[in-house]
């Protein structure tokens, strides 16, 4: 509340707990503020619950995130920006900032940029109990401290855009207490927010990408489950029926694949027909990579781009541009079944980025293809020229049939009779 003070009073204009606030005990208190806070399960999340070097015990990065993170909870002024990857932290240093915050009795809102959005929207059309629109923004914009989760993260439609920058821009202005995170660095955002979020005058950037390493990560219906299932102590090499070129295909595709899951550089191709055992290959890689701590995206191509297509389209507050960049990025990159996907213009330029950056940058990457190579070269000239470029990795064909069926025997040949008459 505001109370009726004379214009040369020092708390004139200044918003007062009212006496039933004050008069409610500090566990009352606590449970108010947290219903107002929106934190929801994150009030697990506190100082307490985290190693502040970070979850390797020896991340500098971490560190220093902690420290500060803790030392504005102490005393909110100007901004903190915490930028990192997908499981670096970042959430959990924003809550423990916020619980901190209402143990000391203090309010806070602590808003999913994403889910931000999508309550703006309803409220244009509130229910009989809810607030109105401008009540609900007004509530945002002027929180004692607001923290934003997941910034990059709603910026797709001109509508979002603009709601969202307003917000930030009413707290840029009047300098109010603001804590972001995202997974892409701030100079990467809108210009417009990229400036505000890194005004050295009033933010402060702190990155938590050295703590992240390993993670999994798909697309297209390869869980964790599923893939763990599929190792190279369980790959079986004596499928019956083979000839013996098909079996030498066969096995040495598997030394090729174990040899390159302990050493992963460039691309590895693996080329066979449906069913003979590329996939499983494939995953035994993604597994001996993940052991070893590296980050892993397993991606069946069709869905890949399916994804990418939704998540690129108006209306939509997918992603986009952060799975794009996760996919080009992370440490290994499982590409299967490529040219099983539609060859629209869209989907061959976006393949292609991927596949370019990668080639350049030397990332490794695992590609699986039922097509024959001049077939492929065929339909996706580009592509083909980066993955079968012999210095650039390994190219293996499999030459025999389905993997779990094996060779079926062939039908005897028919035995004809002389009819006689």
């Amino acid at each position: 509340m505001r109370r009726a003070l004379p214009v040369d009073h020092p708390r004139f204009g200044r918003a007062e707990p009212c006496e039933c606030v004050m008069s409610e005990d500090e566990h009352q208190r606590r449970n108010r503020l947290e219903r107002m806070s929106n934190l929801g399960a994150l009030t697990r999340f506190t100082f307490e619950s985290m190693v502040p070097t970070g979850r390797s015990g020896e991340s500098n990065w971490f560190e220093e995130a902690y420290r500060a993170a803790r030392a504005f909870s102490a005393d909110p002024l100007g901004w903190l920006v915490l930028t990192g990857a997908s499981g670096s932290g970042k959430t959990h240093l924003a809550a423990a900032i916020a619980n901190e915050r209402i143990t000391r009795g203090e309010p806070v809102l602590f808003m999913v940029v994403p889910d931000l959005l999508d309550h703006l929207r309803a409220s244009y059309e509130p229910e009989d109990d809810d607030l109105g629109f401008e009540q609900v923004f007004d509530q945002v914009r002027n929180a004692p401290l607001l923290i934003l989760d997941d910034i990059d993260t709603g910026s797709g439609t001109p509508w979002a855009k603009e709601k969202l920058l307003q917000v930030v821009n009413h707290r840029y202005n009047a300098g109010l207490p603001t804590v972001f995170t995202t997974t892409t660095r701030p100079q990467q955002l809108d210009e417009r927010l990229a400036t505000r979020l890194c005004d050295e005058g009033l933010s402060r950037v702190l990155i938590l990408d050295a703590e992240v390493r390993g993670g999994y990560s798909q697309v297209g219906g390869m869980t964790r489950e599923a893939l763990a299932e599929m190792q190279f102590r369980n790959f079986d090499l004596r499928v019956p029926g083979l000839h013996a070129e098909e079996r030498e295909s066969l096995e040495s595709g598997f030394r090729a694949a174990m040899a390159y899951a302990d050493d992963p550089k460039g691309w590895f191709v693996l080329q066979g027909a449906n069913g003979c055992g590329k996939t499983h290959l494939a995953a035994a890689i993604a597994n001996r990579a993940l052991n070893a701590g590296l980050g892993v995206f397993f991606a069946v191509v069709p869905d890949l781009l399916d994804y990418l297509r939704a998540s690129f389209a108006p209306g939509h507050e997918a992603p986009y541009d952060e799975l794009f960049d996760r996919v080009r990025n992370v440490e290994l990159l499982i590409l299967d079944d490529l040219g099983a996907q539609q060859t629209t213009q869209w989907a061959q330029e976006k393949l292609y980025q991927v596949v370019n950056y990668r080639h350049v940058s030397g990332l490794p990457t695992v590609v699986t293809t039922d097509q024959p190579l001049d077939r492929l070269q065929e339909a996706h000239p580009r592509i083909v020229s980066r993955i079968a470029d012999p210095h650039a990795g390994t190219i293996v064909t499999v030459l025999a049939p389905h993997y779990r069926l094996g060779r079926q025997p062939e039908p005897p040949a028919p035995r004809y009779s002389r009819r006689t008459r």
